[in-house]
């Protein structure tokens, strides 16, 4: 309704229901897909664990089952552009995979230049003492998380 603040949900006795809605992050590869949800708010954002990539179709069906158990309401997803800008292989994948996100569940997909995030979260994951396998098996998902955090500081400007 007009002139209502965004988020909320008036019933009919004029009391006031937070609409419980978060982002998604989307940190896209062809072995693992980094997975980060935020809070509500958009404040926050945390890590939410690595798909390991199974195919189109079964990635798609297990991001559907999180967007509906954690009421996602957007998805970004990151853009692994080279660091001088352009757009190679790995980044047209990630277009085409927001792309059909978008189409088969009928929400927001944006996408952000996701260019330091991997090397952020290595450098984050290192200095925790974390090695090998271990490292391996949580760095998509903070890449996700510092994509999503990016992404939720732009939009929390603008």
């Amino acid at each position: 309704m007009a002139g209502e603040p965004r988020g909320e949900l008036r019933e009919p006795s004029g009391l006031a229901f937070r609409k419980v809605a978060c982002t998604l992050g989307i940190d896209h590869g062809s072995k693992r897909i980094g997975l980060a949800i935020s809070d509500p708010d958009g404040k926050v954002a945390l890590p939410a664990g690595t798909l390991t990539s199974r195919g189109l179709e079964r990635d798609l069906a297990a991001i559907r089952e999180l967007v509906e158990a954690r009421q996602v309401e957007r998805i970004v997803v990151g853009l692994p552009l080279h660091m001088d800008g352009r757009s190679g292989r790995q980044a047209e994948a990630a277009r085409a995979f927001a792309e059909r996100l978008a189409s088969e569940l009928g929400l927001p997909v944006d996408t952000i230049d996701e260019r330091w995030t991997t090397r952020e979260a290595e450098r984050a994951l290192r200095e925790t003492g974390r090695k090998g396998k271990k490292k391996r098996a949580v760095i998509d998902s903070v890449a996700a998380a510092l994509l999503l955090r990016t992404y939720l500081e732009r939009e929390g400007a603008g």
